[in-house]
């Protein structure tokens, strides 16, 4: 179910100013990549620790539990919905987060804002799957996007993916192959794995595993 449209959105969206990089304004993103406007990380954290990339962030339940846990990174997280973006904002910003920013644009202008070899890694948390095949290339682990991430990705880096969808599980595994990457540590029963422990629950994830849902979880690397 979408989430209903704040209201003042706008307004809110602005008072925002400090925790959003880019607005999302480009229709094209192919003739918008064509103009680098990249992002200095440095300056914004005013420090030189690793960058950590989540795709999606919804409510930002996940980013704010790993910012609190790990104030020796900085988190950056894109999300293309903003009345899901303003509530991830007000959440950072109760707490005072200066290790987290947003992004509010779609993985489309990653090539556009994040400098080459920049990021330590990604998280894909309950990614769409866009189950029907003429939407396939939508998805964060086709192999169009897999390409992209390459030129982001810092030496060693790693992509972190935990879904609920077992086909999309099983296409993401096949799309990772495809792109040239090797797969690691993947659990086909998250909740009952040696990963549970250290594991951050999004809202998606609390969501599906209370109705009886597995989840699922890979770790890819180049």
């Amino acid at each position: 179910m979408r989430m209903r449209r704040k209201k003042h959105l706008e307004e809110k969206i602005a008072s925002f100013s400090n925790l959003i990089e880019c607005q999302r304004d480009c229709k094209d993103f192919r003739e918008d990549n064509k103009i680098p406007a990249f992002i200095d990380f440095a300056a914004y954290f005013k420090n030189e620790n690793p960058i950590h990339l989540e795709l999606g962030c919804g409510k930002g339940q996940f980013l704010y539990e790993m910012a609190k846990r790990h104030p020796e990174l900085n988190f950056v997280a894109m999300e293309v919905n903003r009345s899901v973006l303003c509530t991830a904002c007000e959440k950072a910003q109760s707490v005072g987060l200066k290790n987290v920013l947003f992004l509010h644009c779609g993985a489309e202008l990653l090539p556009k804002y994040i400098r080459a070899h920049s990021v330590a890694r990604i998280y894909l948390n309950f990614s769409c799957p866009f189950p029907k095949p003429g939407y396939a290339n939508r998805r964060l682990t086709n192999v169009r996007f897999l390409e992209s991430y390459k030129h982001i990705l810092a030496p060693g880096a790693e992509i972190w993916q935990k879904t609920d969808n077992m086909h999309f599980f099983e296409y993401s595994i096949e799309q990772f192959s495809f792109a040239g990457y090797r797969i690691k540590n993947v659990s086909l029963d998250l909740h009952n794995s040696q990963w549970q422990s250290d594991n951050i629950v999004t809202e998606y994830e609390k969501k599906f595993s209370e109705q009886g849902f597995r989840i699922y979880r890979l770790e890819a690397y180049l």
